[in-house]
């Protein structure tokens, strides 16, 4: 018996929408010319985008992995010719809503997405004049940009609200998310996308193994990390009209869009200038030996740094290896005890035989990426430069007594990096120890396999840029760039690769006082990437290129530049009034209320607690290693 052809009838087509491939080929053009559609099919109303030389009929195929439900298999739809950084973070779990894919494969470059199935769509214009839309399935898997030259996007959105609802996100204005006029899909939780599966930990784990090899290798491509990931509206938006002031209002508007702010206007950035390095400690110091006001050196550090002839001293204080209360003589005794404690976990892994190692296969890796990263940090620094440098012999011993003391965490690449400059200033095996050890206490988490506090710190410098800059955030969108990923390496060791060694060591001072807030790292980023505003979108960098650019600003950043750019954007900020909260979050402005903060001086028997505590460690640890965990109190 013969099938009935599958009934179309045609609702809306636009012609002279332009879909951006990004494509690395040279033989494939970046942004093709085609035409929207809604049409229904077999009842069914879907949005279809085929290339014009393409039959109005084709669907061509959506290229993206997708995985269905738990323990599903993996299925790439479709190679395009380049590796979509979407696909490379792994895949998005989806419900089983349907036996069939929800987009249809039938060509090469287009798409078509049954409306139930789109879950958002974002749309935005910038100073270019191109105007597009970025659309997310409800299995979370964006698809390209649509480049709208010859307008139409009001007609759009009113055809598509035939059949669905379009509400916009209160996080972000220019996100609008997609339910049907007959379910109670507003209820339903923005988490349904899992951009944040555990499936997607791969990749990020072959960063932690690699950094340097995978930051702008395989990690590069991974852009769209934290597209989509903001939380379902709380009020019941859904029931918002077209007229709604979202919406441009008469076909006079287009082509462009109506620019929509999300969240406050902003007033000026003031103007900022750094002041004088802390030069006089003494004169801080009471008569036996306390430091008579933190704030004031915190601040004083914060406005201008340290001299170089101070920083020894000062470093240990910042970095929590001598309480702020202590008298000279009490950290005479924080020395001795810290010093005997730390050799006491040197012993123990100098103590461990071959036999011991071969057995202990976490322990035998940790040594193996030491003596690697060590034969490459900062060769060109003369207290590592050369061979058998004692410096070199330092900077392993230390990495490797650190593992000891921290065996859950043991050594990650990229450690070697923060504890360099420490070494080259203690001069000190024992001091520059403990100052790791104060250190990895405010970036530990970075380190971790979970990579959730990466995450959220990409996601906070997202949403500190958009509020910054919503032009900038929507040029990067455009370009699939738009999660800020090429951030990674900044944020993971603070900046270590993108400064000069002297630099870094003015940097981390000011970083290490967490004035004015303890993501000011975060506002660093959105300096530098504003800096680079005229040159990413009035040179039309695409993703690529963007990539490269942004990997070429190494060693040629202003320090002060940057530092004072951090500084006024952290006070334009602060100046308003109507931040989101998710962006007071990040600034340390809104605080939840089970969370506080200690003072330096809040605890009185702060370093008898120090005194203690390390004498108990000390007991523990003389036991001997025999290949097994430590175990710490």
């Amino acid at each position: 018996m013969e099938a009935k052809p599958e009934s179309y009838k045609l609702i809306f087509e636009k012609e002279g929408v332009y879909l951006h491939t990004n494509a690395k080929r040279s033989n494939q053009d970046t942004t093709i010319p085609g035409f929207i559609r809604i049409v229904e099919r077999g009842g069914e109303p879907a949005l279809e985008w085929s290339p014009v030389e393409e039959d109005v009929r084709n669907a061509p195929a959506v290229f993206y992995t997708r995985k269905d439900g738990e323990g599903g298999e993996e299925e790439t739809k479709f190679d395009p010719g380049y590796e979509p950084d979407w696909a490379v973070i792994s895949t998005v779990k989806k419900e089983r809503r349907q036996e069939h894919p929800p987009v249809r494969e039938t060509g090469q470059w287009g798409f078509s997405l049954p409306l139930s199935e789109l879950y958002s769509l974002r749309r935005a214009r910038f100073s270019l004049g191109r105007n597009f839309l970025v659309m997310t399935t409800r299995g979370g898997d964006p698809l390209p940009p649509l480049h709208f030259h010859r307008g139409g996007t009001r007609e759009l959105l009113k055809a598509m609200q035939r059949y669905i609802r379009l509400a916009p996100s209160p996080m972000d204005g220019r996100l609008f998310l997609a339910y049907p006029h007959d379910s109670g899909a507003l209820s339903q939780s923005f988490d349904e996308l899992h951009l944040f599966d555990d499936t997607s930990a791969d990749l990020v784990s072959r960063f932690i193994q690699d950094p340097y090899a995978t930051t702008f290798g395989g990690f590069s491509k991974v852009t769209n990390f934290f597209r989509g990931a903001l939380r379902h509206p709380e009020s019941p938006l859904g029931n918002r009209s077209p007229q709604d002031a979202h919406f441009p209002h008469s076909a006079d508007e287009e082509p462009g869009f109506e620019l929509i702010t999300c969240g406050a206007e902003l007033g000026p950035r003031p103007e900022v200038k750094r002041g004088k390095p802390l030069d006089n400690w003494d004169r801080f110091l009471d008569p036996e030996g306390r430091v008579t006001d933190p704030q004031k050196v915190k601040k004083l550090v914060f406005r201008g740094g340290i001299v170089p002839s101070l920083r020894k001293e000062v470093w240990k204080f910042l970095l929590g290896f001598y309480p702020w209360d202590s008298t000279t003589k009490e950290r005479e005794d924080i020395l001795r005890v810290k010093t005997d404690e730390y050799f006491r976990m040197k012993v123990q892994w100098k103590s461990v035989s071959e036999d011991q190692e071969m057995r202990n296969s976490l322990f035998r890796g940790y040594r193996s990426l030491i003596e690697r990263d060590v034969n490459r940090t900062d060769r060109h620094n003369s207290f590592f430069s050369g061979n058998d440098n004692p410096g070199l012999t330092l900077l392993h011993d230390v990495l490797m007594t650190y593992c000891m003391f921290n065996f859950d965490l043991g050594y990650v690449q990229g450690m070697s990096d923060l504890l360099a400059p420490l070494l080259f200033v203690t001069q000190n095996e024992v001091e520059s120890f403990w100052c790791l050890t104060g250190f990895m206490d405010l970036v530990h988490q970075n380190f971790e396999e979970s990579q959730e506090a990466m995450k959220q710190q990409l996601l906070q410098l997202s949403l500190l840029l958009r509020a910054l800059d919503p032009e900038l955030c929507d040029y990067l969108d455009s370009q699939d760039s738009g999660s800020l990923c090429f951030c990674f390496r900044w944020l993971l060791i603070w900046f270590k690769r993108e400064f000069s060694f002297e630099d870094i060591l003015s940097l981390w001072e000011v970083l290490w006082t967490r004035l004015p807030c303890e993501n000011f790292h975060l506002l660093m980023a959105c300096s530098i990437l504003e800096s680079q505003k005229g040159e990413l979108i009035g040179s039309n960098h695409d993703f690529n290129s963007i990539l490269k650019h942004i990997n070429e600003l190494t060693m040629k950043l202003d320090l002060q530049s940057v530092l004072c750019g951090a500084e006024a954007i952290y006070l334009q900020l602060t100046n308003c009034k109507e931040l989101s909260l998710k962006v007071q979050e990040a600034l340390g402005l809104h605080v939840p209320s089970s969370s506080s903060e200690e003072s330096p001086n809040s605890e009185p028997t702060e370093t008898h607690t120090l005194l203690t505590q390390s004498e108990a460690r000390g007991a523990s640890s003389c036991q001997p290693f025999n290949g097994q965990t430590p175990t710490r109190p």
